[in-house]
């Protein structure tokens, strides 16, 4: 059985956790498939102990959504599934249902590239409350990867600054979908191209790449390797230098970049992969510079991650001006799940009135919020972030509120709802219906460049970050401690 062949040749709907369909087929037992419902996708941590967050992902969901349909084989594998008495472990007529299920939710998301903070929601879902259950489990593996491996990028971006980004990834990646996806997302989050072929085709991004250790060992000597790499590739030369000597290694390639040069082509830069990359970059910068390559390019690789490149760019002076990161960004090294949750926000009773849902916890970051949730970001009359608030939309909100922070009830702040505020769902599906164009990946990094100069730099620090301000507008607040004292009375 070729796995990848047959995977794709399906639907996706079945990528879930069996208790979403076990409390789904439960819901149609009881009657309860239809009732509306509304259910919030958020996280109660920023990751990397970082102060913000960059939204991912939100177009491969579309993608899933908008084909969200049990096919025949789905159905068929269903069927087959024994309970413990080793009966079928659904009733033909829930097999039924499923076959003839219309998808009829409405949906609002945060759009990629958009700057978010812990407990606000970066999806919002209503209607059936069936249906909102099935789709749990595939929105939260694809938004909470995406929208990790963008902020891991994001903050190499921040680290890198104005110097070239490449994703060398691939072969460290969690496999074919994985390796992709990281692709995509450290594209969003600021990264200039990748190495990884199909992923370049796929998404349609600029792909770049150099030779391994491998085409010098294959020749008896470094040099003729790198003049046969010249002669193959007079267009494309970076010349990985560290092989046997590094600096060594330099002089030879500024050798064969004499003779392209004389031949009419440039030497485009030299690698390092190893060893003591601040005291070879400063040394390979001086003899290229001396050997009238000025404008040839420092590459650096080897585990590299935002504290290394700011390290060796403002501790240790490297001249380096492209930065080849694989393993710690595609595999988000340090912590390896963003840990996005979906909870039930509120549900419609048998009178057609909302009934507000929380549950409940001892840690008071894992209480969840009530209600129709939105978040209204506002701004300074300079256009940077100011503060967000999250409110029900069911209750009106006032011009002039009173947001109160979620985990410490003593701090609050004054909130001016005017025209300098924007709310950050947006309609994605209404009914079923898929109502958004995605914008083209460009268009969503440079979202995300743009959003990044819109906070504070002590926000954007990675030791001891600033907390940027996120709080429950006071109604909210109120009629959750009023449903917490009902649920323990």
């Amino acid at each position: 059985m070729h796995i990848s062949k047959d995977l794709y040749a399906h639907s996706l709907t079945l990528l879930t956790d069996l208790y979403q369909i076990t409390m789904a087929y439960a819901y149609w037992k009881n009657g309860n498939a239809e009732k509306e419902a509304i259910f919030h996708g958020y996280f109660r941590k920023n990751p990397f102990n970082g102060g913000f967050t960059i939204c991912a992902g939100l177009e491969y969901v579309l993608d899933y959504l908008n084909n969200f349909t049990f096919d025949d084989s789905d159905l068929e594998y269903l069927s087959s599934l024994k309970d413990n008495d080793n009966q079928p472990l659904f009733e033909e007529g829930f097999i039924d249902y499923l076959r003839q299920l219309d998808f009829q939710l409405s949906i609002d998301a945060v759009e990629e590239g958009t700057l978010l903070f812990p407990s606000e929601p970066f999806i919002r879902v209503r209607g059936p409350l069936l249906q909102c259950q099935l789709i749990e489990t595939a929105i939260l593996n694809i938004i909470n990867f995406q929208t990790l491996i963008t902020t891991k990028a994001a903050r190499l971006k921040i680290a890198a600054k104005d110097d070239v980004l490449l994703e060398f990834g691939l072969r460290r990646a969690q496999g074919i979908d994985g390796s992709i996806g990281a692709t995509r997302a450290a594209y969003i989050g600021g990264f200039d191209a990748t190495s990884n072929v199909l992923a370049a085709k796929l998404l349609k991004i600029p792909v770049k790449g150099t030779h391994a250790h491998s085409w010098i060992m294959s020749y008896d000597d470094e040099l003729k390797a790198f003049k046969a790499y010249a002669e193959a590739m007079p267009t494309n030369c970076i010349f990985l230098v560290d092989t046997y000597n590094t600096l060594e290694g330099v002089k030879k390639a500024i050798e064969t970049g004499k003779e392209l040069r004389e031949k009419g082509h440039e030497m485009i830069g030299v690698r390092l992969d190893s060893g003591d990359l601040a005291y070879l970059s400063i040394e390979a910068r001086k003899l290229l510079d001396n050997a009238g390559f000025e404008k040839a390019s420092i590459v650096a690789s080897n585990d590299l991650d935002e504290y290394l490149i700011n390290s060796l760019k403002i501790e240790q002076g490297a001249k380096i001006s492209v930065w080849g990161v694989g393993t710690k960004l595609v595999t988000a090294y340090d912590q390896p799940a963003l840990g996005g949750v979906y909870k039930l926000g509120a549900i419609k009773n048998d009178n057609g009135d909302w009934e507000y849902k929380v549950k409940l916890s001892e840690q008071i970051n894992k209480i969840s919020n009530p209600g129709f949730l939105q978040v209204r970001r506002m701004k300074h009359k300079d256009g940077k972030y100011l503060a967000d608030m999250l409110y029900n939309e069911n209750t009106p909100l006032e011009k002039n509120s009173v947001m109160i922070d979620p985990n410490n009830s003593f701090r609050t702040k004054s909130i001016n709802c005017d025209e300098n505020s924007f709310d950050l769902l947006v309609p994605i599906f209404e009914n079923g219906k898929l109502v958004y164009t995605s914008p083209t990946l460009h268009e969503i990094q440079c979202k995300t460049l743009k959003e990044l100069t819109l906070i504070d730099n002590s926000i954007k620090r990675f030791y001891n970050p600033h907390e940027y301000p996120v709080g429950l507008e006071k109604s909210l607040h109120m009629m959750k401690l009023d449903i917490i004292n009902q649920i323990k009375m």
